[in-house]
């Protein structure tokens, strides 16, 4: 089994706790952050667009992209990818009239420039061929479509707020997701995966390299946490 394959199959053990312990673990802030970075996007996006939400997981990402969708009047058509069967269990359950497709964000089942917009929240860092992926957003994305991302982010450098975000994300965070989801493991990869990510720049300019320009780059939570949404040149 291949190491993109374990960490699939981590998400599929998970799934079924995976948004009450997201809720817990977070504080319900990062409906926030997702919500920040939906309405971003939407004064880039046309009437009638096609948007793919990309390791959508249980489909939080799509529920809010409807919710606001009916905000602002605009008429969105939703699809969700993710690898996990166990993921994707829970989010066909959510939501029964979303077209979901059980694929890696690496091979997108969607023809050449036929979408808007993609979203990709708390996903990509798990995506271990990252630069593959960015490439076939570009493959997929309509000309001067957008790609949305949230991610968390290494820190740029060390200051105090930043080492006590990280302190509970290393040392209570696996703990807790642990006793929560009976899956300690898991949760300790999420400190681990995002010591071994990108910084918020080294990411923007992952994307830039790959076809994208930066439309805007924000970051939240003592720079845990990066917004970065990119337009396809």
């Amino acid at each position: 089994m291949s190491r993109q394959e374990e960490i699939v199959k981590m998400f599929d053990s998970i799934s079924k706790k995976y948004d009450l312990v997201n809720r817990i673990l977070t504080f319900g802030i990062d409906i926030r952050w997702r919500k920040k970075a939906i309405k971003e996007a939407f004064g880039l996006i046309p009437q009638n667009s096609k948007i793919l939400d990309v390791a959508c997981g249980t489909g939080d990402m799509i529920a809010l992209w409807q919710e606001m969708a009916k905000k602002y009047g605009k008429t969105l058509k939703i699809c969700g990818l993710d690898p996990s069967s166990g993921m994707l269990e829970v989010a066909k359950e959510k939501l029964p009239n979303v077209k979901f497709y059980k694929a890696y964000a690496t091979d997108i089942p969607c023809e050449s420039e036929s979408i808007n917009a993609i979203s990709i929240s708390f996903g990509i860092r798990n995506v271990l061929e990252i630069e593959k992926a960015i490439k076939e957003f570009n493959r997929v994305l309509k000309k001067d479509g957008i790609v949305v991302v949230l991610e968390f982010t290494k820190a740029k450098r060390a200051h105090t707020f930043r080492k006590c975000v990280d302190f509970y994300s290393n040392k209570f965070l696996p703990k807790i997701g642990g006793i929560l989801s009976k899956n300690k493991k898991a949760y300790e990869y999420l400190p681990n995966s995002i010591e071994n990510f990108y910084t918020p720049d080294e990411l923007r300019h992952l994307f830039e390299k790959n076809g994208f320009e930066t439309v805007k780059s924000e970051n939240f939570n003592f720079d845990q946490v990066t917004l970065l949404i990119a337009r396809k040149i």
